[in-house]
């Protein structure tokens, strides 16, 4: 998928790593660099990455990635421990091609029911880098995709520092899929807790 295209249209993206929305003309030429998530990692002749949404996915002159403008799980019927996981492995680091949760970036998941019934989901997770200007996005992925799970009235990330993210959180199968060292450990694990 490293062939070169020339975008088609004008393109909203989103500059990967500072977060800045920026729209690259009709006529840039981008390499796509993975497609993950519902959206595609690109670079330009100039080394600069982008995210692009799947909805934009036109603009590469493609379908979007799983052939909607999302990838998200469907489920049906009452919330489950399995479909919120489920939920939280469709979203994507976009400069890495490995979903938050197996990334260890997801320190804790907690479902509660809502006053007037629905449940809400509070979900604290970690960046790679505390300077990662791609939080707000990831933020935003995980808020609108654990929204459209049955019963969800409320989410609510946090993005904490503390304790900082290392290569020890992710696991195993992450670091064989990036290449890196098994004797780490998996660190700590998160969890998710139904009230």
């Amino acid at each position: 998928m490293f062939d070169t295209i020339q975008l088609n249209r004008d393109c909203e993206v989103i500059a990967v790593p500072s977060g800045n929305r920026e729209t690259l003309p009709a006529g840039t030429e981008v390499r796509i660099m993975q497609s993950r998530g519902g959206s595609f990692t690109v670079t330009t002749p100039k080394y600069a990455m982008y995210r692009i949404n799947g909805a934009d996915a036109d603009a590469l002159g493609l379908a979007p990635p799983g052939g909607t403008t999302v990838s998200t799980p469907q489920h049906e019927g009452p919330l489950t421990e399995d479909m919120v996981w489920d939920t939280l492995k469709s979203v994507y680091d976009p400069e890495i091609p490995v979903n938050v949760v197996d990334l260890g970036l997801v320190y804790s998941c907690e479902i509660t029911p809502c006053e007037g019934g629905g449940k809400a989901i509070s979900v604290q997770m970690a960046m790679t880098s505390p300077a990662c200007g791609m939080s707000n996005v990831l933020k935003a992925d995980v808020e609108t995709r654990l929204q459209r799970l049955p019963e969800v009235k409320e989410t609510k990330v946090e993005v904490v520092f503390d304790p900082p993210w290392n290569q020890g959180r992710m696991s195993e199968a992450a670091r064989l899929q990036l290449g890196l060292d098994l004797e780490t450990g998996p660190g700590n694990a998160p969890y998710v807790r139904i009230s």
